[in-house]
């Protein structure tokens, strides 16, 4: 059984999203993190401006070497510390680079994370009456 189905329509709505923002990155690819030294990221790391997220800063961006930059995949995050969950955008990056973000993440075992990649896909209820 399959536990969801991937939109087209999402994704659409997720492009305008991140293409009316913009991207301030703070964190640059070899940085540490700033509270866990030995976490390294793993591509440059940001915000997108103008949006809301669980803080202040706005969605965080994780952003690849693939350019033009588009929206690849997603990441929902849930931190049990923090008691948080937080979605993460990943922008223009190869398969490799979601791997070494996905293990950048994961790397604690208060912090877990699982990947939605786009789709191409129009589920019958994704289509709306109008």
């Amino acid at each position: 059984m399959k536990t969801y189905d991937n939109n087209a329509f999402f994704w659409q709505k997720v492009d305008t999203l991140f293409l009316s923002g913009r991207v301030n990155i703070e964190k640059h690819q070899g940085d540490r993190h700033p509270v866990y030294s030995n976490m390294i990221y793993p591509v440059d790391y940001g915000h997108l401006n103008d949006t809301i997220s669980i803080t202040e800063k706005g969605l965080s961006v994780y952003v690849g070497s693939l350019k033009p930059w588009s929206v690849t995949s997603l990441i929902v995050a849930v931190d049990i510390l923090e008691k948080s969950m937080d979605v993460k955008m990943l922008v223009g990056c190869t398969e490799e680079e979601t791997n070494n973000i996905l293990h950048f993440l994961n790397q604690s075992d208060f912090h877990k994370t699982v990947l939605i990649n786009r789709g191409t896909d129009i589920p019958s209820w994704g289509v709306s009456d109008d």
